[in-house]
Order: C-alpha cells, then sequence, then structure tokens
C-alpha cells in the first residue's frame, strides 16, 4: 500500500503490518487523529457468502462499540470499491507482537495486557459473541495503554467457521504462556504460567483476580507503561511487512484512485430487517432479485450510479406530488408508524448501583493465606459497565476496574482476594469505592476488615 493515497479519506502513512486476512496500514483521519485500516486478502472476500458473513461480524461489533463495551478496536466503517474491500478502525498498531519483538514488553505490561484482554473476552462473552483468533497479532495498545482486541470474529467469518467461548479461553491461556516466556522475573513467570494453566478450570475472571491480587510481582502493571511503549515503537523506522526472502505483497488501486470506483460504506446501505430489527443482507443464490446493496458490493459504485444504470439514464426527476386524500390518509398512517418506532426504540434507564455492600473475611487469616472479600453491588436492574476500585490498607495501589452488567441483573458480585505472607499478625481492611454510575452521581462505597496471625 502506497503511502500518501486514502481510502475513503484516511491517508495512509507508509507504516503496514501483515495480519491473517489482510494487511494492516497506519492512516491519519481526515480529522488528523491516527486511525488503522485492514485491506482483506481479495480471495477471502471472493465470495458473496463470504462478504455477508464480515458484514455480519463488523455489524456485531459496531453494535457492541454502541452499547459501551471496552476492550475492542474500534471500528469507523466498512467500505468497498470494486473488488477491494476496507475495514476502517482506531489506530490498530503497535500489536502485543510488535512490542515482543522490540523487547519493550515487560512483566507489568505483560501482566496487563493479560488482565485487560481476559475483561474483553468477558464482555464479548457476555453478548453472545466470541474472538476467534486471539494472539499477540491481533491484540493491539491505545496510545492511552489500552490493550484491545481487534480482528475480533472476522478470520472465522470469512472462513465460514463458529467461534466459541471455550476456543477464546485456550487461545488466551496460550497467549499467557507466550508472555510468560517472554517477560523477566522468576515470579512474574511463574504466575503467568499458573494463569496460563488455570485458565480453562477457573475461567477467565478468576485467573484475572488472581493476576490482580499478586500485582507484586508485576512491577509498572498498568496502562502507563504500555503506552510509554507503544510510543517507542512508532518512533523507530517502519520495519518491512514481510520477510526479506518473500515477495512484497502486490495491491492495485486504492479506491481514492480508482475512476467511477469510489468506496462505498457497507455498514450503513439499505437492507432488510428481519423480526428482531436485526439486519440481514440479502445477498448471493437463492435471492431472485439482487438488492441496490448487494449491486453496490459488487460493483463498487455509487448508488446514484445503479440508479441510473437501472433507468438507462440520467438519476430520474422527482414527480410532482398531487395531493390528493389517499396521499393525505398514507402520510398520515406513515408518521403513526414512525412515532410509534420510535416508542419502541427509546433507550431504558441507564445503569445505576444503589448500594454497596463488602463482606469480609469472618475467620482469622493463617499463615500465606488469602483474604477473600466479596463486594455485592445492587443495582437497578440495567445493563451497562460498573467502574470500581478496591482500596486496600497496605497502601498497595489501587487499580480502576470495570465489570459489565447484564440487563436484569440486580446484583453484582465483585470479589478480591487478598494474599498475606510473612510472619506475625495485623488487621487488614478494604474498601470498595463504586465511582460510576450511582444513583446519586457521587462514589459510593463500603468496607471491610479481617485479622491474620502467623
Amino acid at each position: 500500500m502506497r503511502e500518501g493515497v486514502t481510502v475513503a479519506g484516511h491517508r495512509l502513512t507508509g507504516r503496514t503490518r501483515l495480519s491473517e486476512i489482510g494487511t494492516w496500514a497506519d492512516a491519519v483521519a481526515p480529522g488528523g487523529r491516527p486511525s488503522g485500516v485492514l485491506r482483506f486478502d481479495p480471495p477471502a472476500v471472493a465470495t458473496a457468502q463470504a462478504r455477508e458473513r464480515l458484514v455480519a461480524a463488523v455489524g456485531a461489533d459496531v453494535r457492541l462499540q454502541n452499547g459501551g463495551a471496552a476492550g475492542l478496536l474500534p471500528v469507523i466503517d466498512l467500505v468497498a470499491a470494486r473488488d477491494e474491500v476496507w475495514l476502517i478502525t482506531g489506530r490498530a498498531t503497535p500489536a502485543v507482537a510488535d512490542l515482543m519483538a522490540a523487547g519493550l514488553l515487560d512483566a507489568g505490561g505483560a501482566a496487563t495486557v493479560l488482565v485487560e484482554t481476559a475483561q474483553a473476552l468477558l464482555a464479548v462473552h457476555a453478548a453472545g459473541l466470541a474472538h476467534g483468533a486471539l494472539h499477540p497479532g491481533t491484540v493491539v495498545i491505545g496510545e492511552d495503554g489500552a490493550v484491545l482486541l481487534a480482528e475480533r470474529g472476522l478470520l472465522r467469518a470469512l472462513r465460514g467457521e463458529h467461534a466459541s467461548a471455550e476456543q477464546d479461553v485456550a487461545a488466551w491461556a496460550a497467549l499467557a504462556g507466550t508472555l510468560a516466556s517472554a517477560c523477566g522475573g522468576e515470579r512474574a513467570a511463574a504466575v503467568l504460567r499458573w494463569a496460563s494453566a488455570a485458565a480453562p478450570a477457573r475461567g477467565l475472571a478468576g485467573v484475572r483476580d488472581t493476576l490482580l491480587a499478586e500485582r507484586d510481582a508485576f512491577p509498572g502493571m498498568g496502562r502507563d507503561g504500555l503506552a510509554r511503549a507503544a510510543r517507542d515503537v512508532h518512533t523507530r523506522p517502519a520495519a518491512p511487512s514481510a520477510p526479506p526472502s518473500a515477495p512484497p505483497p502486490v495491491f492495485g488501486p486504492s479506491p481514492a484512485d480508482m475512476p467511477g470506483g469510489e468506496a462505498v460504506t457497507l455498514l450503513d446501505l439499505p437492507s432488510v430487517a428481519d423480526d428482531r430489527g436485526e439486519v440481514m443482507m440479502r445477498f448471493g443464490p437463492g435471492v431472485p432479485t439482487e438488492t441496490t446493496a448487494a449491486q453496490i458490493w459488487r460493483s463498487g459504485q455509487t448508488a446514484a450510479a445503479i440508479t441510473a444504470a437501472q433507468t438507462g439514464g440520467a438519476a430520474p426527476r422527482r414527480r410532482r406530488r398531487h395531493t390528493t386524500a389517499l396521499a393525505g390518509t398514507l402520510l398520515l398512517a406513515i408518521l403513526i408508524a414512525v412515532v410509534i418506532l420510535w416508542l419502541r426504540q427509546t433507550p431504558g434507564a441507564a445503569l445505576a448501583v444503589s448500594d454497596v455492600d463488602v463482606k469480609a473475611p469472618k475467620k482469622t487469616v493463617r499463615c500465606g493465606g488469602t483474604a477473600d472479600f466479596v463486594g455485592v453491588v445492587e443495582t437497578n436492574g440495567e445493563a451497562g459497565t460498573i467502574r470500581y476500585l478496591w482500596i486496600r490498607s497496605d497502601d498497595r495501589e489501587p487499580l480502576e476496574q470495570e465489570q459489565q452488567v447484564s440487563s436484569g441483573d440486580t446484583s453484582v458480585n465483585l470479589p478480591l482476594h487478598w494474599k498475606v505472607t510473612g510472619s506475625g499478625s495485623f488487621k487488614g481492611t478494604a474498601t470498595l469505592r463504586v465511582l460510576s454510575p450511582t444513583t446519586t452521581g457521587k462514589p459510593m462505597q463500603d468496607k471491610g476488615s479481617f485479622t491474620y496471625k502467623c
């Protein structure tokens, strides 16, 4: 992909990296912000069925994004021009694989990657979806050090395969094993190896909580170190996207260079809604007549050009409207239908936390034991994201966390596992502070204590 050309207004910068399904390129959005462009390999999107599944997968990510799900690489658009298909996102570099190759991923960064990918996967699984291709090349680092999942569901969609949560857990365990081998520190590596082995049995939430409880093993755990590493990667010269012995990939002209081949979005095209309100792109065998959306998809032309081709000339002029009783009745019926549809689609109340209760261990914790706290958070039953902190009396720096809540759940458990080692005795206190959203608009908290003796 050539530096300086544009894809739907996003100017390519020349820095690229290969993917299993195409080639990523760094770009600059029309407003000047960094963005990413994934050009799918043409054979992968050669069939109407593969394209239809791709639209569905990207559309699912957009719905998750609009619903407030965190941890996914933001989707900006999916466009097509002639035989080329492009996914436009937030900046999709560097990947964790890039940080590992540059020697910039330390133990704290590795633990942060695993904690945040586990949290993101839990949100994806709660929505009934899966990633399907999790590995160091599909986990990217944002400018603020946030860990984001890229290419969610795309590989499986193009292949016509089903992705499952169990496969994601196995892939996360493999990622933990890879990071254990890459990061320094015997204790850190041992904890990561434990997480890799324990994930299939304990689940992502369990190993995530244990990693947080063992943060002493990961100096610098948090987003700050990852943000610095990402900046360091971007200041280095771009590495070649393919080994020198391999022939370079051949790309056709960008959509911006194609006469009559203007890039067309595939996310807002005319479509048919099923009885659940979901979009069904009607392409391929079994459909008697191609829709305008399908024709745009196949040809890369604009809607106006297709309309002109269907009518044998320029786009049709507006016909004069006749004010008749029939037209008035039809207009009234349409207005009523729009009002009913608007009322049905009006969003419900936002998630709000009404009470916080911390349950502390009742028995004395003995030598090398763990104090298990449970924060019980009462909500109004709406879906959303709870932001919270566990604050410990041992002055350990608290880490802000998020918990996805499904609609209908009025009680949410937020655990804390406080491991204690050494001889002596003391009283430990843990405070659960819910930052948002709360019914009062201010943080809410409760605390509990335990006794340790050894």
